[in-house]
């Protein structure tokens, strides 16, 4: 092979051969499909996507080139990224340079030329597999692939230190729990007058009562939620402040988690900007954007279910849970992301019932 000629290589044996961009090193990897047609510098930035090599389904990537101010995060987090054809010869306004040279500064692992359509093909028929991008297939060693698991997810994507964003002065104070927030979200809270107070993951339910929330979101992030029973148990405690609640993506079913409603791994995950949800209440469907590789196992026959929550968005694609509302203390909790910046935006109303919850709260 030539020096710029690279493959992925998959747990079942398969080969992808393309050529090599961004970081030289060899990585393996989660290997999940993202659908969406644009957004690709919030997928790039969003660490929901740490430990996972994402491969883009739509043909070109680039074309509007790296625009700081679309970023979710400071830097990618994932472990690499695969595409069909990355554009060098970007074309926007606000473009500040070639998606390849950043990915290169953010040492990520790049194949381009990728057969992607065959590639998404394999990971719909078998399910998500892990891979390792790598130079020639002979330096793939397949038993070391197939024990790759993402770990530690919330700890390596969390915030170090608390800090604050929106008027000090807002009618309405949320902490916002980082498991690997978007930065999104929190925008999204200041845009509507709050005051956001933003906690590492791990911070503890006395910490946060004692910060006086008129509100607590809970943020996505990467990995298993079944991973993190530290968060899970203050989770507990939290819920019975009374203190109303929001939960978005990995945030929703580490809640339900903590309200003894089970989780399990979907064959090859939501990814993309345009997954159908209904509200079961409304029977209003909205377009959504999600990013998530785990469920929130539902059942409508399971009394326990039934006590806890009402189902309020259904999937439909596999009629998957989507979202929660709870009946024993103030909480609504989704699946996807009301607050996606690329969009769609269908369903940031969320967020203004998570206003109207707090409001409800003060006026009693």
């Amino acid at each position: 092979m030539d020096a710029n000629e690279g493959c992925l290589v998959l747990e079942n044996g398969m080969v992808f051969r393309g050529k090599r961009l961004g970081a030289g090193r060899n990585v393996t990897a989660e290997i999940v499909f993202a659908t969406g047609m644009n957004g690709y510098l919030e997928t790039l930035t969003d660490p929901s996507y740490y430990g996972q090599a994402v491969v883009q389904t739509f043909p070109l990537i680039g074309n509007y080139g790296v625009i700081p101010e679309d970023f979710e995060s400071g830097r990618a987090y994932l472990s690499a990224y695969i595409a069909s054809e990355i554009c060098t010869d970007p074309s926007n306004f606000r473009s500040g340079g070639q998606l390849a040279d950043w990915l290169t500064e953010q040492d990520i692992p790049v194949l381009t030329g990728v057969d992607t359509r065959m590639l998404t093909r394999v990971l719909r028929d078998h399910g998500t597999m892990n891979g390792m991008i790598c130079d020639t297939p002979e330096q793939a060693d397949i038993s070391q692939i197939r024990e790759y698991r993402v770990t530690d997810a919330v700890k390596h994507t969390t915030c170090a230190k608390a800090y604050s964003l929106g008027n000090a002065n807002a009618e309405y104070h949320v902490v916002l729990l980082d498991f690997g927030a978007k930065a999104n979200i929190a925008r999204s809270l200041a845009a509507r007058g709050c005051r956001v107070t933003v906690v590492p993951a791990y911070t503890k339910c006395e910490d946060i009562a004692n910060l006086h929330p008129d509100g607590i979101m809970l943020s996505n992030g990467a990995g298993d939620p079944a991973d993190n029973p530290e968060i899970i148990a203050e989770l507990k405690k939290i819920i019975t402040l009374g203190i109303p609640v929001m939960a978005i993506c990995l945030g929703h079913q580490l809640l339900a988690l903590a309200n003894g409603i089970p989780t399990a791994k979907l064959k090859f995950g939501h990814r993309g900007a345009n997954q159908p949800v209904l509200n079961s209440e409304t029977k209003r469907m909205a377009v959504t954007t999600q990013n998530h590789g785990y469920q929130v196992q539902y059942n409508t026959n399971d009394p326990h279910c039934r006590e806890t929550a009402d189902l309020l968005y259904i999937n439909l694609n596999d009629n998957t849970c989507e979202g929660l509302r709870y009946r024993n203390f103030p909480a609504i909790s989704v699946q996807f992301h009301p607050e996606a910046c690329a969009g769609p935006q269908d369903t940031a109303f969320i967020f203004d019932e998570f206003v109207q919850m707090m409001e409800v709260r003060k006026c009693r």
